[in-house]
């Protein structure tokens, strides 16, 4: 793997402005994501400095910055084998490495182009209910009252009926967090205006001496050094196997999508698979650092991208801001109250609800409308390491159903001057006619069943017919399909007619004789295509013609008035 960071002059304050921003914000955006995770907030901050520095140095994007995401946050949350090891820290450490590997495989064997079978209306649900779920899961920190129960809506359920045993105080610093970064947000400040946000909610909880309410140092000592590397710990590699895929999933998703969004400085869009590497390689270098799993950040791609950055070197210097803070202002981010953290990721679960995209969904059908609403439900009420799961098992049989009901099959009639016109097929397969037919879409094995029931019946007066399949394009049948040719190709000869396959590569005829059709099928009715468009077809459909009219003499029973279109 190549490392692509180059310092340019022309470029080298831009990136150091918008390295400055990006690192100064996720200073407390790390803190949350591990208060999201229900680890460390430092497994957090961790994970942020060495995601985003790993990830510069080998992503294919020279703007993605991977850092822990809400959605892997929220996943991590749901890991009983992180939160009831004893060792927790190591556990969480273990996982994000073996997220690494996995993002890597994916990388190096070229799986970017296996995130398409991914459906819109799966992503839609499973990203909207991550926003739910970052929204109650913050409940019992923004409002002080730890409540009881099997799920996040349970618990979220039982907060709202104990009112009086709210703590006041944290809820009040809370509320004010989030309109002071409503407030802020909306002035010069920009994005530095949540950092500023948590830094004066969290000055005014000290200030009134509200000592009741939790900070970032009751959860953990902030060292004012940086992590000391530790090893992944084997024994707990088989309970973490699939977390660690259903993050990987997660992540991969995440950064597609920004590879599709942020092309490159020289105008080219990203390879996915060379992101997929860089994740891999972020995710392995955080577990090692004592961070959590990381993945592509959209938000913080795009603060990286809107603060100026012009190459991927803005990245590595948000790495070095962040350094900085924890060696110089470890004593502070130890004062950071935990509420107003809290309110910070309320408003990040809002904000990843998309109301439009929801909508847009909800338009295009009831089978659209299902898979969101199941992926849903399923992201609500599951550990969400099995929602994931599912969701991308929902888009597989989704995909499926959608080829499999994609086939059709049309007539082709030769016309005169050659051109050929496309009906509907025949009902029945008439007598003494050459009939062309030409499936259009998938032929694989789900589809088998659908082009069966469109393929005109053969009567007991279908005899003396042909009925030419066209396979151009075709590289691939499968034993599904070729059954259904077998029976219909029987079926044609018990009635005294024949099947013509037109245009079949050399690897289906290989494959039709290893299946035993040329059994059926004779090989001389099994016409093999070339590079000139239609003359494979033109010969079959000559000779077609020339057997009805030969079997018609031998039976005496004339040239027909038709044989077939002419």
């Amino acid at each position: 793997m190549k490392t692509r960071v180059a310092i340019k002059r022309d470029t080298l304050g831009k990136d150091a402005v918008a390295g400055l921003v990006l690192g100064v914000e996720s200073v407390p955006d790390g803190l949350a994501a591990g208060l999201l995770a229900g680890v460390s907030p430092l497994a957090g901050l961790y994970a942020y400095l060495f995601g985003t520095v790993g990830g510069s140095l080998f992503t294919g994007s020279a703007f993605m910055a991977v850092q822990a995401t809400g959605a892997m946050a929220i996943v991590i949350a749901d890991v009983p084998a992180v939160h009831s090891a004893s060792d927790q820290a190591r556990a969480l450490f273990t996982l994000s490495v073996l997220t690494g590997v996995v993002m890597l495989a994916a990388g190096f064997l070229r799986l970017g182009h296996v995130l398409r079978f991914v459906s819109n209306a799966v992503m839609t649900g499973f990203i909207s209910a991550v926003g739910v779920n970052i929204i109650l899961g913050q409940l019992a920190n923004l409002t002080g009252y730890k409540a009881e129960g099997a799920n996040r809506v349970v618990r979220a359920l039982n907060t709202l009926i104990h009112p009086h045993e709210l703590h006041l105080q944290s809820l009040a610093a809370g509320l004010v967090t989030i309109a002071l970064i409503l407030l802020l947000e909306r002035t010069r400040l920009g994005p530095l205006g949540l950092v500023l946000a948590v830094i004066i909610t969290s000055a005014g909880v000290a200030l009134l001496g509200w000592s009741s309410i939790a900070i970032v140092g009751d959860l953990s000592a902030i060292p004012r050094a940086l992590p000391i590397p530790v090893a992944p710990v084997l024994r707990l590699v088989p309970p973490l196997i699939v977390p660690a895929l259903s993050l990987a999933f997660v992540g991969l998703i995440q950064g597609a999508a920004i590879s599709a969004a942020f092309p490159n400085p020289d105008g080219s869009y990203p390879d996915a698979s060379r992101d997929f590497i860089g994740q891999g390689a972020a995710n392995v270098i955080a577990g090692i650092f004592r961070g959590m799993p990381v993945g592509g950040s959209m938000s913080a791609t795009s603060l990286n991208k809107a603060a100026g950055a012009r190459s991927r070197l803005a990245l590595v210097i948000a790495g070095v801001v962040m350094a900085v803070v924890i060696l110089a202002f470890a004593g502070l981010v130890g004062h950071i109250a935990m509420p107003a953290l809290a309110g910070l990721l309320i408003l990040v679960g809002f904000r990843t609800i998309k109301p439009g995209d929801l909508a847009s969904v909800w338009k295009t059908g009831l089978v659209q409308k299902t898979i969101l609403v199941v992926t849903f439900t399923l992201t609500m009420l599951i550990p969400l390491q099995y929602a994931v799961l599912a969701g991308v098992g929902l888009s597989m049989v989704l995909h499926v159903v959608r080829q499999s009901n994609r086939v059709t099959i049309k007539r082709q009639v030769p016309g005169p001057d050659g051109n050929l016109t496309e009906t509907d097929p025949p009902a029945e397969v008439p007598a003494g006619e050459v009939v062309v037919l030409q499936p259009y879409g998938s032929l694989f094995f789900a589809a088998a069943a659908a082009f069966e029931s469109q393929l005109p019946a053969v009567a007991s007066a279908s005899g003396n017919s042909v009925v030419i399949v066209r396979l151009r394009g075709r590289t691939d049948l499968g034993t599904t399909f070729m059954e259904v040719l077998c029976r219909y190709g029987t079926a044609l000869t018990d009635a005294g007619s024949k099947l013509v396959l037109v245009s079949a590569s050399e690897q289906i005829h290989d494959e039709l004789r290893a299946a035993g059709v040329t059994d059926v099928i004779g090989p001389q009715d099994i016409y093999a295509g070339d590079e000139r468009v239609g003359a494979t077809f033109q010969r079959a459909y000559a000779d077609g013609t020339a057997w009805i009219q030969a079997n018609q003499r031998r039976t005496g029973t004339g040239t027909p008035g038709d044989t077939g279109p002419a």
